[in-house]
C-alpha cells in the first residue's frame, strides 16, 4: 500500500477507496492519466482503442464516466462493454488487440468502496515493476500531458458481446480437458450467487452451454449487494439453502467482480475457497497426458493441499508474493498452465490471464465428470488442514510490526519476500503475516494439521503484532 489514507487504497491490485471520501473524481481522473502515462509511453501503436468496463456496484457508473472521459482526451478510442467481470476486461483488451483497458470495480470491499483496476495489453494486471512505477507515478501527480485537441478525441462506442466472446474462449479450453458433451450428457443442477454485479451474465452463458439446470439468485445487476459481498461462508447462507431446498448438486458464489468463486456441495456444506484453487488444478493437472515437471504457481498465502494435489501428478509448485499481478508474472517465468491465490482465484492463462470464476466453473463441472464423483467426494479426497484467516486493525508502524513476528518465530524458516512467511514442519504447518494490497489491515493466516496448533500460531502472531 502506498497511499496513508486508510480510505483510499493504492497498490499491486489498482486504486481502491471510499466513495465520496478517498475516492473522488479528481483521484480518479489522476490516478487513470497516470496509468495513461505509462502505457501510452510504452504503446505508440494507432488506433488506440481502450476497454473500460464496471462490476455494477454502486457508483461505479460515475467512476466510469471519470475514466472515459479521461481516455477520450488522451486520444483513446474507448469500447465500453458495460457490466462485466475483471477478467472479462482483460479477455476483451486481447479480443480488440487494445493498448489496455479499466475495470471500475473494489471487488470484495463493501458497498460504500469502488476503484479503478488497470489492465495491460496482455490482458492482465501490470506486472508487479510497472504497477510499482504506476503507484509512484500516481503519488507524485506524474501524468499523462500530452492531451489531445478537439479533432483528435477519442470515440466512444459499446460491445455488448464481452460474456459470449469470454464465455466461448472457455468452452474452448475445456474441450481439452473433458468433452463438453460429456459434461452436458450430467444435466448437473446448479446454484449460482451472483451477488448482483458482473458475473451473473457470464455465469448463465456458461451454464447454459454446459446443459445444466441453473438456479441463480441475487442475479440482477442492481449493484445493490444483498449480503456483505466477500463470498465466505458467513455470507453465503442464501444460497446454501438455495441448494438444499432446489436439490442442486452444486453451488456458485462469485464475489463482485467476478474473479473470485466458492463451491457448495450437494449438502450445503461449503468446501472452502482453498479448495476452488486446488480443484481447478487437479482437473488441469489429470486432463495432460504428462503432469511430470509441470509448473504451477500460487501466492504464498495458498493452502499446501495445492501442494499435494501437484505431487500427486509429479508437478511443482513456485510461490510467489500475494496480488494477482506477481503470480501472473511467475506464471509466465515458468510457463505455468494453471495457478492462482487461495482467496477463489483460479488463473487459466487459456482463458483469461486474470483470476476468474468462469474457468473456475467450468474446471469444477469437468473434474466432477471425469472423475463421476460429486463434490463432497471430491473435496474429502483432498488433504484436511485446518487453516484461518484473520484480520487486524493495521498498527501504526506495520513493518515494526511485522519485525516482532519473525522474531518471534526465529527458529523456524522466514520468507520476507511479502510481510512475514513462516515455515514449520510439515507436523507443525505455516504462518503468513502481511499488509493488505486492498484493506487498511494486517492479514494473519495460519494451516497446521489442527485447529488447536493453527489457533497457537495465530495466537504468538497476534501477540506481537500487539505488543508495544
Amino acid at each position: 500500500m502506498t497511499a496513508s489514507d486508510a480510505q483510499l487504497m493504492v497498490s499491486v491490485s489498482g486504486m481502491r477507496g471510499v466513495f465520496g471520501a478517498g475516492l473522488t473524481p479528481e483521484v480518479v481522473a489522476r490516478y487513470t492519466a497516470a496509468f495513461l502515462r505509462q502505457i501510452l509511453t510504452q504503446e505508440a501503436t494507432s488506433p488506440r482503442r481502450f476497454i473500460v468496463g464496471r462490476d455494477g456496484r454502486l457508483g461505479s457508473s460515475v467512476v466510469r464516466d471519470v475514466v472515459t472521459a479521461t481516455a477520450r482526451a488522451a486520444g483513446c478510442d474507448i469500447i465500453d462493454v458495460g457490466v462485466a467481470m475483471t477478467p472479462t476486461i482483460g479477455v476483451m483488451v486481447q479480443h480488440h488487440g487494445a493498448i489496455g483497458g479499466v475495470v471500475v470495480t473494489a471487488s470484495h470491499n463493501p458497498q460504500q468502496w469502488c476503484g479503478v483496476k488497470p489492465i495491460t495489453r496482455q490482458g492482465g494486471a501490470p506486472g508487479p515493476g510497472d504497477a510499482a512505477a504506476l503507484c509512484e507515478s500516481f503519488e507524485r501527480g506524474l501524468v499523462f500531458g500530452d492531451w489531445a485537441c478537439v479533432e483528435q478525441l477519442g470515440d466512444l462506442s459499446a460491445d455488448e458481446t464481452a460474456s459470449h466472446v469470454h464465455v466461448a474462449r472457455a468452452l474452448a479450453a475445456l474441450e481439452s480437458v473433458c468433452p463438453l458433451d460429456d459434461i452436458k450428457a450430467k444435466r448437473y443442477r446448479v446454484a449460482v450467487d451472483s451477488v448482483n454485479a458482473s458475473g451473473a451474465n457470464a455465469a448463465r452463458l456458461l451454464l447454459d452451454a454446459l446443459g445444466c439446470d441453473v438456479y441463480a439468485i441475487n442475479d440482477k445487476a442492481t449493484g445493490v449487494f444483498p449480503h456483505p459481498p466477500e463470498p465466505v461462508p458467513a455470507h453465503l447462507g442464501q444460497l446454501v439453502d438455495a441448494v438444499k431446498d432446489q436439490s442442486c448438486d452444486v453451488g456458485f458464489a462469485q464475489d463482485p467482480d467476478g474473479d473470485r468463486l466458492v463451491v457448495i456441495d450437494a449438502s450445503g456444506q461449503c468446501i472452502g475457497e482453498e479448495r476452488t484453487l486446488v480443484i481447478a488444478v487437479w482437473a488441469a493437472l489429470s486432463a495432460m497426458q504428462s503432469a511430470r515437471g509441470v509448473n504451477i504457481a500460487v501466492n504464498l498465502s495458498t493452502s499446501r493441499m495445492v501442494e499435494d494435489i501437484a505431487t500427486r501428478f509429479g508437478a511443482v509448485v513456485s510461490r510467489a508474493s500475494v496480488g494477482e499481478a506477481n503470480v501472473v508474472q511467475r506464471m509466465g517465468e515458468l510457463g505455468a498452465p494453471i495457478g492462482g491465490e487461495g482467496n477463489g482465484g483460479v488463473i487459466w492463462p487459456q482463458v483469461a490471464r486474470t483470476r476468474d470464476s468462469v474457468s473456475a466453473m467450468a474446471l469444477t463441472l469437468a473434474l466432477m465428470t471425469r472423475e463421476r464423483a460429486p463434490m463432497r467426494d471430491l473435496a474429502e479426497e483432498l488433504s484436511s488442514y485446518a487453516m484461518d484467516k484473520r484480520k487486524f486493525d493495521a498498527p501504526e508502524d506495520v513493518p515494526g510490526a511485522l519485525g516482532r513476528v519473525a522474531d518471534v518465530f526465529a527458529d523456524a524458516a522466514i520468507d520476507t519476500t511479502d510481510g512475514v512467511r513462516v515455515d514449520l514442519s510439515d507436523q507443525d504447518g505455516w504462518l503468513h503475516v502481511r499488509a493488505s494490497n486492498t484493506e487498511p489491515i494486517v492479514r494473519v493466516i495460519a494451516e497446521a494439521p489442527t485447529s488447536e496448533a493453527t489457533n497457537a500460531l495465530i495466537g504468538r502472531a497476534e501477540k506481537a503484532l500487539l505488543a508495544r
